[in-house]
């Protein structure tokens, strides 16, 4: 079957065709976790595909809160897509470095904003510079652009909504995180967290949606497949989680892409709930 929505994904080919659209904008949505070199943005300063801005979800975020990359204030998204010359009239592509790293992220922060006009480039920079395509380390310069935020918040859930869907099992809440992690047989990266996972929630590792050498979505019916082997059902809402809110995204936006309901987002995700504290820990598989 068809994606049900094959806009959300754009090929190298439409990108290097489109590039010098001025109703195009093009940025590296890459990211990294704490102490890994080079950074992303270090690796977008030495080469990225010529005019693109750098979406940086640490600066991109409310700085206010101490948990990594909480979204911003609409008034604060604004501003910084103004500055990265993206507006309203505007079609982004979001790319990452590997392909299926980070964009998601990147596509969701612009959605829950209110633009709806944004898409992933299959295969991201891999397969872009694999493919012989031009790569550059010169800054862009854009025109600021007027963006008008329009706050999804259906789209977002925080630390007191999923505890009421936890408890209740109204939401189902899936987890992105790597198997191990989420049973607690591996440790967490960031430290002073618990391990394991949200109770009643499942595992749904992200990197199963992609395919792991071109590390392009799998096709729509794999996805449906796999989304149900986990246990989920289209029939309910549900919310995904991860670390820090990051590759929780790539479920989310797989769900979109295969035309399952809106998914919604733990921005918190396991750097609150897995502080000690108020919130409950499962360890094992899901039950």
């Amino acid at each position: 079957m068809p994606y049900a929505h094959p806009e959300a994904l754009v090929s190298t080919e439409w990108l290097a065709a489109h590039l010098n659209d001025p109703a195009v904008r093009a940025v590296d949505g890459s990211f990294k976790l704490p102490g890994i070199t080079p950074t992303a943005q270090e690796e977008y300063a030495q080469r990225h595909i010529p005019g693109a801005s750098y979406f940086d979800i640490d600066a991109i975020s409310d700085h206010a809160n101490p948990l990594p990359h909480m979204l911003p204030s609409a008034q604060e998204f604004a501003r910084h897509m103004s500055a990265m010359g993206i507006g309203d009239e505007h079609r982004v592509v979001v790319y990452d470095g590997t392909g299926w790293g980070s964009a998601w992220r990147a596509w969701w922060m612009l959605r829950i904003f209110g633009h709806d006009r944004v898409s992933i480039l299959a295969g991201g920079l891999r397969n872009w510079v694999a493919e012989g395509r031009p790569v550059t380390a010169d800054m862009p310069s854009p025109s600021p652009a007027r963006f008008t935020p329009r706050f999804r918040a259906e789209l977002v859930r925080d630390k007191a909504a999923v505890k009421r869907g936890s408890a209740s099992r109204e939401e189902q809440i899936v987890d992105a995180r790597a198997q191990g992690r989420f049973e607690g047989t591996a440790p967490e990266p960031r430290p002073g967290l618990r391990s394991g996972h949200i109770p009643g929630s499942r595992s749904l590792p992200y990197d199963q949606l992609a395919d792991p050498k071109t590390k392009l979505p799998l096709p729509a019916e794999e996805l449906e497949r796999r989304f149900r082997a986990a246990g989920l059902q289209p029939g309910r809402p549900i919310v995904s989680s991860c670390g820090s809110g990051v590759t929780a995204c790539a479920l989310a936006f797989s769900a979109y892409l295969m035309g399952w309901p809106e998914m919604a987002v733990y921005d918190g995700s396991w750097s609150e709930w897995g502080q000690p504290g108020d919130t409950q820990v499962e360890t094992g598989p899901a039950r």
